[in-house]
């Protein structure tokens, strides 16, 4: 299960609102590193991807992890060419779906929230699996012998 387009809204604000936030940094940089694959919607996805390369700081690819540049004038301008030149972010990408980038999602977006978020990121319905079902579908040893068109 993927964030759903609200989430996802609220999560790219989060990043490009509260990065000068020394208590937001480390949030916005694990967000960064998660995978893409966890933002539902498309336009978004694109949005979200942009963000993750552009921000990306320079360090040896062989032996140091991840990181972002975040804080400065150089975080502010990547942010400002996605909004001014929506075109750079993506293809099909117009000015309305990068309208809301570093506009804060409000004082509601807290720890609490950000915790909710990487559950409906990583998070997918179990399905539950009725005893039956497993019994049913398995052929055992006994029905090959008893019944060889059965498999």
């Amino acid at each position: 299960m993927a964030l759903d387009a609200e989430f996802g809204k609220t999560m790219l604000q989060l990043i490009t609102s509260r990065y000068d936030d020394r208590h937001w940094r480390k949030k916005i940089e694990k967000t960064l590193s998660l995978p893409h694959s966890g933002v539902g919607d498309a336009r978004q996805q694109q949005v979200f991807m942009y963000l993750k390369l552009e921000l990306k700081a320079y360090k040896s690819r062989r032996a140091d992890p991840d990181s972002w540049i975040l804080g400065g004038y150089a975080t502010k301008e990547v942010i400002d060419r996605a909004k001014f030149q929506p075109h750079l972010v993506g293809e099909g990408i117009s000015a309305e779906d990068v309208a809301f980038l570093g506009v804060d999602p409000g004082p509601e977006i807290d720890e609490a929230w950000w915790d909710e978020m990487l559950v409906a990121w990583f998070g997918a319905p179990e399905e539950e699996e009725t005893p039956e079902a497993t019994t049913d579908e398995t052929p055992s040893a006994t029905d090959a012998e008893n019944n060889p068109a059965r498999i």
